[in-house]
Order: structure tokens, then sequence, then C-alpha cells
């Protein structure tokens, strides 16, 4: 039982200390740091597959399906925002 504690204590750190971060970066700097770290949500997707094959209970099975689906659009919404804004970088004539 402890350690349900502890893991919802890690969990509720993690988002108190993510959502400062991320709230006090700037509007301009927010797209490239965010495309910038999609690494970061490959290892996320990762995790949560690893948490989801070692799921015991139909509640862990949920919860970790759920947390792979949210870790897989994390990660293509990423790449979908860099793609984005490697467009703006492109010349509007075509190349010659």
């Amino acid at each position: 039982m402890i350690e349900g504690f502890t893991a919802l204590y890690i969990f509720m750190l993690a988002g108190f200390t993510g959502y400062e971060v991320i709230s006090r970066v700037p509007v301009i700097l927010h797209t490239p740091l965010m495309s910038g770290s999609n690494f970061v949500h490959g290892i996320v997707l990762v995790g949560a597959m690893i948490a989801l094959g070692h799921a015991e209970t139909n509640m862990e099975v949920v919860v970790g399906f759920i947390g792979v689906l949210l870790g897989a659009g994390n990660a293509v919404g990423g790449y979908v925002v860099t793609e984005r804004m490697l467009e703006m970088f492109k010349s509007s004539k075509e190349a010659k």
C-alpha cells in the first residue's frame, strides 16, 4: 500500500512541477521547446508500454492503455508541431 502512495506522490509532484515550468515559458518559445522535446515524448510512450506490459488487474490495464494512447498522441503532436514550424522557414519561391 505504501508503494501506491509513493507513486501517487511522485505523480502529483511531477504534474505540479511540469505545470509550473511550462506556465513560465514565454509564448514565443513554447513551440520550439516542445518540438525539441520530442525525444521525451518517445520515452514517456515507452514507459507507458512497459507499465501496460506489467499490468495485472483490469484497472491497471485500462490506466496503462490510456497512458499509451495519450503518450502516442503527445509524440505524434510533437512531430506535427515540428513539421509546421519547419514549414515557416521554407522559401515561398520554388528552388530552380
